[in-house]
């Protein structure tokens, strides 16, 4: 990700052609002619016609034909095609939407450009709710008005008391305040007693009041708010990263901000990076100001998402929480966006249009002249570095809220203590674990590996069963009975017999996960209350929160989770926190493993003693001599980031160079790297720049798909976009089943 000096540099401002610099009048009345953008992956807008007496202007919703059929687009910026209108397709229709705001296209057309997208498809996010284009329709409504019923009851009175300030009421409001059923607002209508009005469509959320539960800061707290505040008050680009310990208020403190930006009448979004973490957010949120945001989400029904995308158009919807796509939502007075847990790589997009929500968040408010707020236990190098050289602003909270202390570190080397055959648990972490539980506290056990064991072989020919189309391990998931490709979803019963030599009762499951560990657990702790937590779950979403809920209330004794349960959630009696393979995130090249383990780890220890009990994390490792793990143990960060830092200047990577992947696919292993090959020969050298590569990607097939990768280096100054459609441009043009990915910042080296 470039720095602030960069995005200057950069030419955010395409040039605007208004209305009227479109209007090709003469005596004769030529139409119109304006560019449209479509959601699709074009490069360019179409010209099309605009009807007479049609208003448009740019950023307005409209519906065109292309070919045979009927698309929604948006007007956009930009010369069109200079020939006569007559001969152009006519617009088909014109949306009652508000347009998308000139700053909001802008930022499309930066995003596009700088991720080497086509800017329809980047489009596309912003236009991916086309129901939402019309006006929301109005609801019927019900205003006292006739005389009472002839036979009155103790629910139709409570009903007619409270309808008679005169207002409209919609039935089912009407029914749920006085206690009553539908069918006594009903029989009132058809008694005449209520005329029938209709009203607008109702608000999504109510809107925060920010009076409502003003929290009582300590002193610490005071001074970040304060220091927060004082960059609110400029109402101009700024970002400020708020870096603080686990349990330390950030939350508190951010929100005075969201407060500031509220309060100028200005609209907030705060960007989170799982779904998994809504549910409590939305409910601190909303004991903050009354009311809970509107949410936007993957998960949320497809009506619930129309509305919400309408009234953030409109300006009805003030707060927006939401996954990293919120950003594309067409806010019409947006004043602030909060990115929290910024440094969670949950934030990178890697399909379609591959972008980190995070860096897009600072681009959008460099855009638009808003601040941008980071919050985080554990920032990212790259916004660490930020800080550092001032383009951030950093506030540090030092300390946990009331000065509650942290919990304890300690490691245990599994050379020196190993879990005893066929076990995964030290008797050093399961001593602790049944202390804890004597004590009527809880523990959480963290393995980042869904399932119940990563690869399943049979003992007698060594047979291991792959997903068919990926070049991975099937997964065991024992309670589901099925053996499942984390890559692409395929999945298939769990066999009793090995297919290869058909021997029976001879498959063994290799290595743990969060199923197998629980079921270790059982074993140990038969009368404990034990849980599994992990995104692939039954039940979703709703049977998450029941269990999160659950947790938080004291009926679980033990939590075994995944790296759902790393951040974010608040369990008051947890005490103990057990990293069962605090070495799994260290085993790759991934350039920014050690970066990533340090955060994971300190955040899901940071889950214990949050109410000022005393409390433990224990790490089971191999190598507690490894320097993430004498970070965490030392409780000291600040050397860790100082190494970490000057490890990334010394290799020029991120943030002190830059990086771009290109990912090569085709149905045919030779067709890739085939053309992997013709798109290097077609690189042309270049001072400041390197390409490495091609070579088979780590995860050589996905989903049927071959792949190859190149990497390309470049120093801070280097412009490795021009350099890649150069490259592009040269090489001869994808052809069959052979396509080409570009990502710009890599998170993934998979």
């Amino acid at each position: 990700m470039r720095f602030l000096p960069d995005f200057e540099k950069r030419d955010v401002a395409k040039p605007l052609l208004m209305a009227e610099k479109g209007v090709m009048q003469d005596d004769s009345r030529q139409p119109e002619i304006v560019p449209v953008l479509l959601p699709m992956p074009v490069d360019r807008a179409y010209s099309y016609s605009v009807p007479p007496g049609s208003n448009v202007v740019p950023g307005t919703i409209v519906r065109v034909p292309l070919g045979p059929r009927l698309v929604a687009g948006v007007v956009w910026d930009g010369e069109t095609d200079q020939v006569d209108a007559k001969k152009l397709k006519e617009i088909d229709h014109v949306f009652s939407c508000p347009p998308i705001t000139d700053a909001m296209r802008r930022f499309v057309d930066w995003v596009a450009d700088y991720t080497i997208s086509p800017p329809g498809i980047v489009a596309r996010m912003v236009l991916r709710v086309p129901e939402a284009f019309d006006p929301e329709p109005p609801e019927k409504g019900l205003r006292l008005t006739g005389p009472p019923p002839e036979r009155m009851t103790d629910a139709r009175r409570r009903v007619l008391e409270l309808a008679e300030d005169g207002f409209v009421w919609t039935r089912s409001g009407l029914a749920h305040a006085a206690g009553v059923s539908l069918s006594v607002v009903d029989g009132l209508s058809a008694a005449g007693t209520f005329q029938a009005e209709w009203i607008p469509a109702r608000p999504i959320v109510a809107e925060p009041d920010l009076d409502y539960g003003k929290p009582e800061l300590t002193d610490r707290q005071k001074q970040a708010a304060d220091a927060l505040e004082t960059q609110m008050d400029s109402g101009e680009f700024s970002v400020t990263l708020i870096d603080g310990v686990t349990g330390s208020g950030k939350t508190e403190v951010y929100f005075e901000a969201v407060a500031g930006a509220l309060r100028k009448g200005r609209q907030v979004l705060i960007l989170l990076p799982e779904i998994a973490l809504t549910q409590a957010f939305l409910q601190r949120f909303e004991d903050r100001f009354g009311a809970p945001p509107a949410e936007w989400h993957s998960d949320l029904p497809p009506r619930k998402r129309e509305r919400v995308w309408r009234q953030v158009a409109e300006g009805r919807v003030r707060v927006v929480a939401g996954a990293r796509s919120a950003l594309f939502l067409p806010f019409r007075e947006l004043g602030l966006i909060v990115v929290d847990e910024e440094h969670d790589s949950a934030y990178k997009q890697e399909d379609r249009v591959f972008y980190n929500a995070r860096d897009m968040a600072v681009v959008r408010g460099h855009i638009s002249n808003f601040p941008v707020v980071l919050a985080s236990a554990t920032p990212s190098v790259e916004s660490r570095v930020n800080a550092d050289q001032g383009r951030y602003q950093r506030i540090h909270i030092p300390a946990r809220y009331r000065d509650v202390s942290l919990p304890v570190l300690k490691a245990v080397d599994l050379r020196r203590h190993p879990p005893a055959r066929g076990a995964f648990l030290s008797p050093v972490l399961t001593g602790y674990m049944g202390d804890a539980l004597e004590r009527g506290e809880q523990v959480l056990l963290f393995l980042n590996r869904r399932g119940y064991a990563p690869l399943t072989l049979c003992r007698v020919c060594g047979h291991r069963f792959q997903c068919a189309d990926c070049s991975s391990w099937l997964v065991e998931h024992r309670f589901r009975k099925q053996l499942v490709c984390h890559h692409c979803g395929h999945n298939e019963p769990q066999p009793e017999a090995c297919p290869e030599c058909g021997t029976l009762d001879h498959l063994v499951a290799c290595g743990p996960g969060v199923e197998r560990i629980a079921e270790e657990v059982v074993e140990q702790f038969p009368e404990a209350r034990t849980i599994v937590l992990s995104s692939d779950m039954p039940g979703g979403v709703k049977r998450l929160k029941l269990e999160l809920d659950a947790i938080a209330a004291g009926e679980a004794d033990i939590i075994v989770g995944t790296q759902l349960v790393a951040k974010g959630h608040h369990f008051p009696n947890m005490t103990l926190v057990g990293v069962v393979d605090a070495d799994l995130g260290l085993a790759n090249g991934d350039p920014r493993a050690g970066e990533r383990t340090f955060q994971l780890l300190n955040q899901v220890t940071g889950r214990a003693g949050r109410t000022g009990k005393s409390s433990l994390g224990i790490l089971q490792t191999y190598q507690p001599e490894h320097p993430v793990m004498t970070a965490l143990l030392s409780g000291d960060s600040e050397t860790f980031y100082a190494q970490e830092i000057a490890a990334r200047q010394r290799a020029e990577l991120p943030p002190f160079g830059r990086l771009a992947g290109v990912i090569v696919s085709a149905v045919e292993r030779a067709d890739s790297e085939t053309h992997a090959r013709q798109l290097r020969r077609s690189a042309l050298p270049a001072a400041e720049i390197q390409i490495l590569g091609p070579a088979e990607a780590p995860l050589g097939m996905v989903r049927g798909r071959y792949r190859f990768r190149l990497l390309i280096m470049g120093s801070r100054r280097s412009d490795l976009q021009h350099y890649i459609r150069n490259m592009l441009q040269n090489a001869p043009r994808p052809r069959g089943s052979v396509r080409v990915q570009i990502d710009i910042d890599p998170q993934s080296f998979l």
